[in-house]
């Protein structure tokens, strides 16, 4: 099972549209997946899922166990403000540790309206999943000026945006 993991918690994101492309992706390859979408999170879950409270938000511990169903993820993270979501990281701050995604294999799609396509905030995540003992797949996308390329329908506009996010694919379940 690869868990895909639309990175912020705004309704109707583009990573959770990307995140819908990718599991049809996925799905073509003979892939079992998954979407977690952190639109899900209980609003409160700084208050009620952390630190003392760990384990006793019944909202927060469904979406964290959707991780334990299989060994690979992909996370699907806009960049604000130069890095990626606060939500993001309060997400994944809340998991156990260790575990929660220690040992497991990410792959890492980026998307930005400017020219970067994420990449500033791929390269903060990887440095985070890495201390947390997640393997990388070193095949990251960006997909820059979203925008203009995940049309009303889902689909994307460009061929090589198309390409790339099946290459990884590909390269995720080889890894």
């Amino acid at each position: 099972m690869i868990t895909l993991l639309a990175g912020t918690n705004r309704p109707n994101s583009r990573a959770r549209r990307i995140a819908n492309y990718y599991s049809i992706m996925l799905t073509e390859l003979g892939a079992a997946n998954q979407i977690l979408d952190l639109a899900e999170l209980p609003v409160d879950f700084i208050a009620t899922a952390l630190y003392a409270q760990v384990g006793t938000n019944p909202e927060f511990n469904r979406l964290a166990r959707m991780l334990d169903a299989g060994n690979k993820i992909v996370i699907i993270t806009p960049e604000y403000n130069g890095s990626f979501p606060g939500v993001l990281k309060a997400f994944i701050d809340g998991l156990p540790y260790p575990g929660g995604i220690w040992g497991k294999k990410a792959a890492l799609v980026g998307l930005s309206n400017g020219g970067q396509g994420g990449l500033l905030a791929m390269t903060h995540l990887t440095d985070i999943l890495m201390y947390l003992g997640t393997a990388v797949l070193p095949q990251r996308v960006r997909l820059p000026f979203i925008g203009q390329d995940l049309n009303k329908e889902d689909e994307l506009n460009h061929d090589l945006s198309r390409q790339l996010l099946r290459e990884q694919a590909v390269a995720l379940l080889a890894f």
